[in-house]
């Protein structure tokens, strides 16, 4: 039911309904498991003009993070990790290019690389109270160590604790600016 992007986006100005929508991440964690975390607060949107293709910007706030130990949300945001201190946010942004993508940039511990977010697009609907909205769900998969983020410990049995390839996953409620 989804159609690409730049042919579905109304033109104008859609925000993240931070209440209606979900930005985490996901690493395999001793080998064998995912470890899944999320932020609590971000912020972004659409800008969708008459003739060009839909733009995608996005912040997140580095220590708005929420894992189940509040040490390891400490560890998350020391220098070893995110360095929330001197990199207090995560960005993306992009230009529609294919049905339920967007090429662009990422941007985290102040390294920006190319990455291109995946996925799908419902919409539009409108809400019980006459609001127009978009459901946008996004992924891509990034190298932490290409962003400078290298910590890790071996394990006893070989191999280590983390793995370097992580999944960031955005479910996005957008609603037409005002």
């Amino acid at each position: 039911m989804s159609a690409p992007v730049a042919e579905q986006v109304s033109a104008g100005s859609w925000k993240i309904d931070p209440i209606h929508s979900h930005v985490g991440f996901a690493v395999k964690h001793m080998v064998v498991a995912n470890f899944r975390g999320s932020f609590d607060r971000y912020d972004g949107g659409i800008v969708a003009g008459d003739d060009g293709q839909p733009v995608l910007t996005g912040t997140v706030d580095v220590g708005s993070i929420v894992v189940k130990d509040e040490n390891l949300a400490a560890h998350l945001q020391s220098p070893e990790f995110f360095d929330a201190e001197r990199h207090p946010e995560l960005s993306f942004s992009g230009t529609a290019t294919a049905p339920g993508a967007f090429e662009g940039e990422i941007t985290i511990k102040g390294v920006t690389k190319p990455a291109t977010l995946a996925g799908t697009i419902v919409g539009p609907v409108t809400d019980a109270y006459g609001n127009e909205r978009y459901a946008l769900r996004l992924e891509t998969v990034i190298d932490r160590t290409d962003f400078g983020i290298e910590w890790n410990a071996p394990l006893p049995g070989g191999g280590f604790a983390l793995s370097n390839n992580v999944k960031l996953k955005a479910d996005l409620t957008l609603v037409k600016a005002a």
